[in-house]
């Protein structure tokens, strides 16, 4: 069945009034012009729409059945009408968002401001690590997703906002904490928890020590922050992360950082897309807001 969308609009108002006249004066047309769209309705349905009794007008059961889906799909397109005026703004719509999982400790933050001055919009947050963002990327998956260090061979739209600092934590009863400008060297023979292979952070780590010529030991792999920021307290050994992490940890002393000669390892969070991908007004307002605000709303734990 061939219809168009002006013969929907036309037989919902008829089948509305049962009246081709008063049809016509809702939608500004001619009565002729009325009868020929639902005629050319009736021709792609293949059966009679309605049946004319005198000057009585009754839906036959295959126009009941079209003046609900005319109906239905009439109120859809003025729904979406409203909503693309309202999207204009930046001001409602659904944004579907992924974070590295490092990131998602300052995420939830940006958006819950950024819904304090846009209530109507709804984020879809998936937190995950470098490995599914890279295949997000790839397959066009997210509107933006925040991240660390984008991959140079994809074509992609990054801008950093945001400093992100690599720290060297200890438990608060390590004996490395007494000593200021600690070298590279006095760490090789410490034990260090590590994220996973393929992690922004492992990524950033070995290739700083690979470049001073410094091979440190690795005594546990962890998939996540939290796990690693666990068993540095418990004293498994030393740990890198983004100073983002920690800001409980450093406010209840549960953990410390050294002060080692080189660091932080400083490195930016960056939004990012794909080239030419065409973001809705809310991912434009987001992705704006972002780059203008992130740095009033988000702080830094003091070193």
């Amino acid at each position: 069945m061939h219809v168009t969308l002006r013969q929907l609009k036309v037989f919902e108002c008829v089948a509305r009034h049962l009246n081709f006249t008063r049809a016509a004066e809702e939608l500004h047309l001619s009565q002729p012009a009325v009868s020929m769209q639902i005629k050319q309705l009736e021709n792609s349905a293949g059966m009679p729409l309605y049946e004319q009794f005198g000057k009585k007008m009754i839906l036959t059961e295959a126009g009941n059945e079209l003046k609900h889906y005319s109906h239905a799909i009439n109120k859809l397109l003025q729904e979406a009408g409203e909503v693309i005026e309202a999207l204009k703004g930046g001001q409602s719509g659904r944004l579907v968002l992924s974070v590295a999982s490092t990131a998602n400790y300052f995420a939830t933050n940006l958006i819950a401001s950024f819904k304090k001055r846009y209530p109507e919009t709804t984020f879809s947050l998936d937190v995950t690590n470098r490995e599914t963002l890279l295949k997000q990327l790839e397959n066009n998956e997210s509107d933006l997703i925040i991240m660390g260090r984008p991959p140079r061979e994809m074509a992609l739209t990054t801008e950093a906002f945001m400093e992100n600092p690599l720290v060297i934590i200890a438990s608060p009863e390590h004996p490395l904490l007494k000593h200021k400008n600690i070298s590279l060297e006095q760490l090789q023979d410490e034990a260090f928890v590590v994220r996973e292979q393929g992690s922004g952070t492992r990524i950033a780590m070995e290739r700083y020590f690979s470049e001073k010529g410094v091979r440190l030991r690795t005594g546990m792999e962890m998939n996540s922050n939290e796990a690693i920021k666990q068993s540095v307290e418990a004293g498994l050994g030393l740990g890198i992360v983004s100073i983002h992490t920690l800001a409980l940890e450093l406010e209840v002393n549960k953990l410390a950082i050294l002060h080692v000669e080189g660091f932080p390892i400083l490195r930016h969070w960056y939004v990012v897309h794909r080239d030419g991908k065409r973001l809705s007004p809310v991912a434009e307002s987001f992705k704006a807001f972002v780059l203008q605000e992130s740095r009033n709303i988000l702080q830094l734990p003091k070193m």
